[in-house]
């Protein structure tokens, strides 16, 4: 019968890539997973007379390991080490779970410890207040103004603190609820759904701008299942376009010094949490609105009311800015 413990590590990495590839993450974070694997792979093949393919899983022990990743956390940094530490141990645990060996030798190697990644708001306190007043302006500058889009991106960002893949996967059927109630069905990161709470100002916004688009394009243009974010053509708003929207309206409202570099569409999302907190809401709920699985590494998940979550909402005070600057309907 044949062993499975002679199976040849780089065999073994394209199986457990493959198996990965059908939870359907991201090109990148993909991409991420070979190159974690591959470069401390290398480097036992390096400790060893056997060249990588000839490796197999056998070779590789704890003290084997330990060695591997004392090499290749030497000039990299900590977050680094600490990714490469997690896709491994991810890895022998698949490896363990389809019997190919019997235990995973990842807590014998030691590991940095995980910094929590820091909050990039828009720095200033009215720049959020600034940022929606010059967005609603038609500025006749622009070639084909469209402030009831750009405000519409710029208010669901601010006000529902939604990823820019979120943004992007919103239907003009993602908005429901009655009066009083009105939320916006998010389809969250590694495939986390949750609801959002919108006030009614925010609401307005988003009206308007459908609105807005029925008069451009037509009403066949605002059907439920339509991306509810388009460019100047009326084709779904893509990724770059999205992110070029953005820094233009920070460019028309001379803020791009309180822009955090690294964080320019980001910073809208990190902008309502910082409020959020700032306007008394708790970590749960802040969490629960951000769609994030868990308070910290080390802490479970928190489950909060609905009602909890709108109260949170409706303290945040940029959903105030939204007042006046459009008619009511």
């Amino acid at each position: 019968m044949h062993d499975k413990q002679d199976e040849s590590l780089v065999v073994l990495i394209e199986e457990f890539l493959t198996a990965r590839a059908t939870r359907k993450p991201s090109p990148h974070t993909l991409a991420a997973y070979r190159r974690d694997l591959h470069a401390v792979a290398a480097l036992v093949a390096e400790a060893t007379p056997l060249p990588l393919d000839a490796l197999s899983i056998t070779d590789l022990s704890p003290r084997v390991m330990r060695a591997a990743f004392a090499r290749f956390a030497g000039p990299r940094a900590p977050a680094s080490v600490h990714r490469a530490w997690s896709t491994w141990n991810t890895f022998f645990t698949f490896l363990v779970a389809d019997g190919f060996v019997t235990g995973n030798p990842m807590p014998a190697v030691g590991r940095p410890r995980a910094l929590l990644p820091q909050p990039k708001p828009l720095r200033g306190a009215d720049t959020p207040e600034v940022l929606l007043a010059s967005a609603a302006r038609d500025d006749g500058r622009q070639r084909d103004p469209w402030p009831e889009r750009d405000l519409a991106v710029l208010a669901v960002a601010l006000c529902a603190g939604l990823r820019l893949s979120e943004l992007l996967a919103l239907r003009v059927d993602s908005l429901g609820g009655r009066a009083g109630e009105r939320r916006v069905e998010v389809a969250g990161k590694g495939g986390r759904p949750r609801v959002v709470p919108i006030e009614a100002d925010l609401d307005r916004v988003l009206r308007d701008y459908l609105d807005s688009r029925a008069r451009r394009f037509g009403s066949r243009s605002v059907r439920p299942d339509s991306p509810f974010l388009v460019d100047r053509r009326g084709e779904p708003l893509r990724r770059g376009g999205l992110q070029y929207l953005v820094e233009s309206c920070y460019r028309r409202a001379g803020i791009g010094d309180r822009v955090p570099r690294g964080a320019r569409l980001h910073a809208l999302r990190h902008t309502f949490a910082t409020r959020l907190a700032e306007d008394g809401a708790s970590a749960a709920e802040i969490m629960r609105l951000l769609g994030h699985a868990s308070l910290a590494s080390s802490q479970t998940y928190i489950e909060v009311t609905a009602g909890q979550q709108r109260d949170a909402v409706r303290a945040n005070r940029t959903n105030r800015a939204l007042a006046g600057l459009v008619p009511p309907g």
